[in-house]
């Protein structure tokens, strides 16, 4: 087990699914946790579920509200010595029926809040001892889906964006990693399967069946799993780990 007490680390879309699964891993090994979101309210209940931590409310592609997120969590619990771009959407799309509006949302929150949030951090995590990003990317940023276009191109720009800053920081104490998990067992994995029925008029066990079909285990991947890669992710063991991209998929073909 790692021991995470010499960071504070940030998580974004804290409040559900991977993201909590972190904020959970991270307090159970000695971190101090900051998680932000879009909803207060779901903040406030993962915070009672933790039993620590703090919550701060944000829209990660709205730049006056992370600014207001990193100078809450500064106040709280000081520098941010661990950042963990985690917020993202998925929203299935037919090519051909996805418009600029769906294409600049998807990008704003998945690509853009990662490249802002990153840049309100970056002096306190090139400052820090042992400083850490971990973008959670996905495996759609290592290979191409259909009806997620949008989707896909963002996780592929987190990606690329993952292995630029690796290389350009990789004579300081910071090092930038991506995870990539597959289906993964979240709500937003159960939108998913519910706006492919609709695109595509199957059945909710023939559209879980075909999703599942890319993991070789066919299984929903758990957040633990997700969550124990970022722990060794952030720990002083993985110093010398910088600009993987790490799948977690049960063996998808990438």
């Amino acid at each position: 087990m790692s021991d995470l007490s010499h960071h504070h680390a940030l998580i974004t879309g804290g409040g559900s699914g991977i993201g909590l699964a972190i904020a959970k891993a991270f307090l159970a090994q000695g971190a101090r946790v900051t998680i932000s979101g879009r909803s207060q309210q779901r903040l406030d209940q993962a915070i009672e579920k933790l039993g620590a931590g703090l919550g701060i409310q944000g829209d990660v592609s709205e730049p006056e509200d992370i600014v207001r997120v990193v100078g809450r969590a500064h106040a709280a619990s000081g520098p941010v010595t661990c950042l963990v771009n985690n917020a993202g959407i998925a929203e299935s799309r037919a090519f051909a029926e996805a418009d600029e509006e769906h294409w600049d949302r998807t990008m704003a929150i998945n690509l853009t809040g990662a490249y802002r949030m990153t840049r309100a951090l970056l002096e306190d995590l090139l400052a820090a001892e042992d400083g850490r990003i971990i973008n959670i990317a996905s495996t759609a940023g290592l290979r191409g889906f259909a009806f997620i276009a949008a989707y896909t191109a963002s996780k592929h720009g987190l990606v690329g964006l993952t292995k630029s800053l690796a290389i350009e920081f990789a004579e300081t104490r910071l090092t930038v990693n991506a995870i990539c998990p597959g289906f993964t067992d979240t709500a937003m994995a159960e939108n998913a399967i519910t706006n492919v029925m609709k695109l595509t008029g199957r059945e909710r066990g023939d559209v879980t069946k075909r999703l599942l079909s890319n993991n070789p285990q066919g299984r929903l991947i758990d957040p633990v799993e997700v969550a124990a890669a970022a722990c060794w992710l952030a720990g002083r063991d993985a110093s010398s780990v910088n600009g993987a991209t790490i799948p977690i998929s049960g063996g998808e073909i990438t």
